[in-house]
């Protein structure tokens, strides 16, 4: 969840983000809160996660996904960038890959062209290892945003200097 999470809880007819709490309800109590381990016995029980939340939350708790997530350059484009792939969301990764490579220089630098080639690919496959993510070369939803958090981390940095 601390890594990258786009899914977030609402109620019909309710503007403000929903709050959830939980403990662990063993050691801690706390009435009318999801605990940890009363959510594992759910788990356990078979439950699915929007059926454990309503059990604590009640029947109108829902499980949306956010189409763009803020903070970052650009949202995920809605499919994996790989080999043969072109255009304005490669160019984008190649730049980013590109700052994030004077920070990191295991990871080589690009030729920013907008083609998804084999360059391109093996600095994906090289941010990948680097940042703990399969090495697979291609910038699926969670290694766009791995670089996206890494870019605007290392480009904040290079504010400061």
């Amino acid at each position: 969840m601390d890594e990258l999470f786009a899914d977030y809880l609402s109620r019909p007819n309710v503007k403000q983000p929903i709050l959830t709490q939980y403990c662990d309800g063993r050691q801690v109590q706390c009435p009318n809160w999801m605990t940890q381990w009363g959510s594992k016995s759910l788990g356990d029980q078979g439950y699915s996660p929007i059926e454990i939340l309503r059990y604590f939350y009640g029947d109108n708790m829902y499980i949306n996904s956010a189409e763009a997530i803020s903070g970052i350059p650009s949202s995920w484009p809605g499919y994996n960038l790989e080999n043969g792939s072109s255009g304005s969301k490669v160019r984008q990764i190649q730049e980013q890959i590109n700052v994030i490579a004077g920070a990191y220089p295991a990871i080589p630098r690009l030729e920013v062209d907008g083609i998804y080639g084999p360059a391109t690919a093996a600095a994906v496959s090289k941010f990948q290892s680097v940042f703990g993510l399969p090495a697979t070369g291609v910038t699926d939803y969670k290694t766009w945003y791995k670089i996206s958090e890494i870019y605007v981390g290392v480009s904040r940095i290079a504010e400061l200097t």
